[in-house]
């Protein structure tokens, strides 16, 4: 078939991978335009569009496919169907209608339990205990389309929204060529989601910061949903005023029994909880590099009975 392909992140670079091993002809990539990083802030192209420059497929950056000119653009394509992974935007109905058989979403979660913008990370701090990938075909409602293809993953103890990122978006590269070889038959109608749908908001920075009074179990769900990005965080006493800390990776620990945010032990990084505690086993202070919690502790003493806030 003759496709264009949407997406932007790491996530989705898999896919992108897998549809252009199956034989498809991709005739254009569309990712969300190059953003400035780095220390310089020089403009960088998205994953998804270094990854399909590499390949020599021609890449479209519309700052909206809002847009009459994006739109017009699209539909000149003149492409069968279009697989969506991650891509960043919202489709209007002019461009879900332009291809052939139709516009096909790779979605990480289990539908209708969490549509929407963060999925994976919203699965992990709500302390489900299974995930999954699936191929929709696209409609105008927020991932409200019927299913064509489903994988059930289950989420890990140490799981965080990197590492199940990681697994989901190989798992779910390798749902498109039985999709595809439907969606070309003709045979890709899926079924109708069924169930009360849950929504996956958009992850604010005001809820990143770790509420210590929570139970252990869910302290430890919010730092790991939350790793790499943004990170959960909290401050620490520092000798010129509190330290932002983040953590990245923790586990719950049969330590417990004291105020919720006390360190309690001069040597790891045991905290009480309002219930039980948590370990955190890799951290990043403010301005360094990501380290093993044990490494920081070397250089930035947090002494049993340290209340971090």
């Amino acid at each position: 078939m003759r496709l264009a392909f949407m997406g932007t992140p790491d996530f989705a670079v898999p896919s992108l991978a897998e549809i252009i091993a199956s034989g498809h002809e991709v005739v254009a990539v569309y990712s969300q335009p190059p953003k400035p990083r780095g220390r310089g802030q020089k403009l960088t192209p998205s994953p998804v569009h270094a990854f399909a420059e590499t390949m020599g497929l021609p890449v479209f950056t519309p700052a909206s496919m809002k847009a009459p000119e994006a739109i017009a653009d699209f539909q000149s394509l003149d492409v069968d169907a279009a697989c969506v992974v991650a891509y960043g935007q919202i489709l209007k109905t002019e461009v879900l209608e332009a291809p052939r058989l139709g516009c096909f979403n790779l979605h990480g979660s289990l539908l209708p339990r969490w549509r929407g913008a963060a999925p994976i990370q919203r699965a992990i701090m709500a302390g489900d205990k299974q995930t999954g990938v699936q191929i929709m075909r696209m409609s105008e409602g927020l991932d409200e389309g019927a299913i064509l293809l489903s994988e059930i993953l289950d989420i890990r103890a140490d799981d965080t929204a990197a590492t199940l990122s990681e697994r989901m978006s190989h798992t779910g590269a390798s749902l498109w060529p039985r999709a595809l070889a439907a969606i070309e038959r003709g045979g890709a109608e899926g079924t109708e989601q069924a169930g009360e749908p849950t929504y996956a908001r958009k992850i604010t920075p005001a809820e990143a910061r770790i509420d210590w009074s929570r139970p252990a179990a869910e302290v430890d769900a919010h730092i790991r949903g939350l790793s790499p990005f943004p990170g959960a965080w909290f401050e620490a006493p520092g000798a010129d005023g509190p330290v932002r800390i983040k953590a990245l990776l923790s586990s719950v620990s049969p330590r417990g029994g004291a105020t919720p945010g006390e360190v309690l032990d001069g040597e790891g990084l045991n905290v009480a909880c309002g219930e039980g505690a948590v370990r955190l086993i890799r951290v990043q202070r403010e301005g360094k590099a990501a380290q093993a919690a044990d490494e920081m502790l070397r250089g930035f003493s947090l002494p049993a009975g340290t209340v971090l806030a």
